[in-house]
C-alpha cells in the first residue's frame, strides 16, 4: 500500500460528486449575461478558507510593499487580519476535520499563525531587528511548515508541492531587490487562491466514523463516481 493515493491526479477541474463533509456550507456562483456564462463555480469550506486566507495575505503584504505606513501601524493590521482569518478557519473547517480526523492538523496551523503573530509582533515593538529584517522569509518558512503538514496528514502530494514553492520562494527573495513584501504576497496568496480553484489529491476514503451509514454510503458511491470520471 503507498502512502500517496496513486489513482489520483495532483490537480484537476473541480469535481460534482462531493462527499457528505465537502457539501456542507457549498458555496455556488453562478454569473451570466444573457446566454454567456461569465463564472460559475462552487466552493467547499475548506476552498472558503483558502480564499479567506488568500485575500488576506495579499492584503497585509500589497499593504507592507506599497503604503508608507508605520510599522506600529502594520503590526495591528497584520494582527488584527491575521486573528480574523484564523478564526473565519477554525469556524469553517471544523467540521470536515472532524470527520477526516484531521483536528491535529487545523491546531497545527492555528498555532503557526498565533506563533507568527506574536513574534512578528515582538519584533516590531521591541525592535528586534533580525526579525524584521527577515519577516517574508519568517512567513514563507511557516507556511512551508504548514504545508508539509498538510500533505503527510492528507496524504497530498499537492501539498507537498506547495510546501516545496514556498520554500523556494525564501530562496529567490534576495534576488528580488526591494520586491520581497510583493513577492511573498504572490506567492502565498497565488497558491491559495489556486488551490481553491481545483480539486487537489488526497488519501482514500477512511471509515468516517461520527458520519451515520446513510452518509458513509453516500459518500462511497461519490468515490466511485469520482473515479470514473479520471
Amino acid at each position: 500500500m503507498t502512502f500517496f493515493n496513486p489513482a489520483e491526479p495532483l490537480v484537476r477541474s473541480k469535481q460534482e460528486a462531493l462527499d457528505f463533509q465537502d457539501r456542507q456550507g457549498l458555496l455556488r456562483i453562478h454569473l451570466q449575461v444573457g446566454n454567456k456564462t461569465l463564472i460559475s463555480s462552487f466552493y467547499s469550506r475548506i476552498d472558503q478558507a483558502f480564499i479567506v486566507w488568500g485575500w488576506i495575505t495579499a492584503a497585509i503584504f500589497i499593504n507592507a510593499q506599497f503604503l508608507p505606513v508605520s510599522w506600529y501601524v502594520q503590526a495591528m493590521f497584520w494582527s488584527a487580519l491575521t486573528l480574523v482569518g484564523t478564526v473565519g478557519m477554525v469556524v469553517l473547517t471544523h467540521f470536515w476535520v472532524k470527520v477526516e480526523r484531521l483536528r491535529w492538523l487545523l491546531y497545527s496551523w492555528v498555532a503557526l499563525m498565533l506563533f507568527g503573530v506574536v513574534l512578528t509582533d515582538l519584533g516590531i515593538f521591541l525592535g528586534w531587528g533580525l526579525v524584521l529584517m527577515n519577516l517574508c522569509q519568517f512567513w514563507l518558512g511557516l507556511s512551508t511548515i504548514g504545508y508539509f503538514f498538510t500533505g503527510v496528514g492528507m496524504r497530498s502530494r499537492t501539498f507537498l508541492i506547495n510546501g516545496l514553492i514556498h520554500l523556494l520562494g525564501i530562496g529567490i527573495l534576495p534576488y528580488v531587490g526591494g520586491w520581497q513584501f510583493l513577492t511573498t504576497g504572490l506567492v502565498m496568496a497565488g497558491t491559495l487562491l489556486l488551490l481553491a480553484e481545483v480539486q487537489w489529491d488526497m488519501r482514500s476514503p477512511i471509515d468516517y466514523d461520527v458520519l451515520t451509514p446513510e452518509q458513509k454510503q453516500f459518500n462511497q458511491e461519490q468515490h466511485q463516481l469520482r473515479q470514473m470520471s479520471i
